[in-house]
């Protein structure tokens, strides 16, 4: 049996430097997201504080179907960006599959049967975030359900003391799932910024800048941002948003 070990050989040094930089920068913003400096939260950790105040009021708001419909509305968000990554990963597939369309497309441009196998292994990248992403959303998806069922046992009367503290119990659950949700959308866009690789390196490096940059700006200097920072929640339990010396006591629970 003959291994084939020319693949490697194909991949130059700025093939590889790109490729670093995609996943190291996929990596870095997702933890700098959910780990931002205590002085300069994240629009995803300042989104925390609402959903924790959302479940609080939602312990007296009579009748409870706006705040059904506003959930229904989040795990339709992520159903159909579920039902996309799978049609994606399912278009990806085909195109790895079908070698002779690759083989072809390699010829037109004088490429070697080696280039075809080269466009594989980079569209098997992109393949990668996609699939990642579809696992995202459909976690997100099912904790969304879990979070509507511990809505509906949190009781009605708003002086029922299980009352506050199943109320915090589903904004956890809702705050996983956006987390979940959002780590998904990042992986949406790295698979966008990584199909730069199919026209070189450097067009991977600057799919990986503008996607970075983009990615970095919506969570740290945009305008929904700053509308968000004018009138914020009082911090619920600990709060990543705000340094824990500066965090009121937690309100009885």
């Amino acid at each position: 049996m003959r291994i084939d070990l020319s693949l490697p050989t194909m991949f130059q040094t700025a093939d590889l430097a790109a490729l670093v930089l995609l996943f190291v920068s996929w990596f870095t913003i997702g933890w700098v997201t959910e780990h931002p400096p205590a002085g300069r939260p994240s629009v995803s950790i300042l989104m925390m504080r609402f959903r924790r105040e959302w479940m609080l009021q939602f312990i007296t708001r009579d009748p409870r179907i706006f705040d059904s419909n506003i959930l229904a509305s989040l795990r339709e968000g992520t159903a159909f960006f579920a039902s996309a990554c799978m049609i994606a990963t399912g278009g990806i597939l085909a195109l790895i599959g079908n070698a002779e369309q690759l083989q072809g497309l390699a010829q037109e441009f004088d490429f070697s049967r080696g280039a075809a196998v080269l466009w594989e292994a980079k569209l098997l990248v992109t393949m990668f975030f996609v699939v990642n992403a579809f696992l995202k959303f459909v976690w997100s998806h099912r904790l969304f359900g879990y979070c509507a069922i511990m809505m509906a046992a949190v009781p009605n009367d708003p002086n029922d003391p299980v009352a506050p503290q199943r109320a915090q119990q589903a904004a956890d659950l809702n705050i996983t799932a956006a987390r979940s949700f959002n780590s998904g959308l990042r992986s949406v866009y790295f698979a966008m910024g990584s199909l730069g690789w199919l026209a070189g390196p450097w067009a991977l490096i600057a799919g990986v800048t503008v996607v970075l940059f983009v990615t970095w700006r919506r969570e740290f200097a945009s305008a929904s941002r700053r509308a968000i920072m004018r009138c914020l929640p009082p911090p619920r339990r600990h709060d990543p948003a705000t340094p824990p010396a500066s965090e009121p006591p937690h309100p009885p629970q």
